[in-house]
């Protein structure tokens, strides 16, 4: 079951879980305009694709995470080209 990280990972900007969202298949979790941004997982390389809702009443059972990720070391790679933004 998906964690749904309540944060972007490297912006720090809060995503409940109906937010529009991208993660990778670690998990790693951006807010569109980084994800935008970055192009793939600065931590693992792999693509972002958008991360999926969780229903309502699944929400009440199965709730999203509360534990903040924040990698600060994200925010500089934003500023580079893509091709640097990376680390392979």
């Amino acid at each position: 079951m998906l964690e749904m990280r309540p944060s972007c990972e490297c912006c720090d900007i809060a995503l409940p879980p109906g937010a529009e969202a991208l993660i990778c298949s670690f998990e790693c979790t951006f807010c569109p305009d980084c994800a935008t941004a970055l192009g793939k997982c600065p931590n693992c390389g792999g693509g972002l694709v958008p991360r999926p809702t969780r229903a309502a009443e699944k929400l009440a059972r199965f709730p999203a995470s509360t534990a903040r990720v924040f990698n600060p070391d994200c925010k500089g790679l934003l500023s580079q080209p893509p091709s640097l933004a990376t680390s392979d």
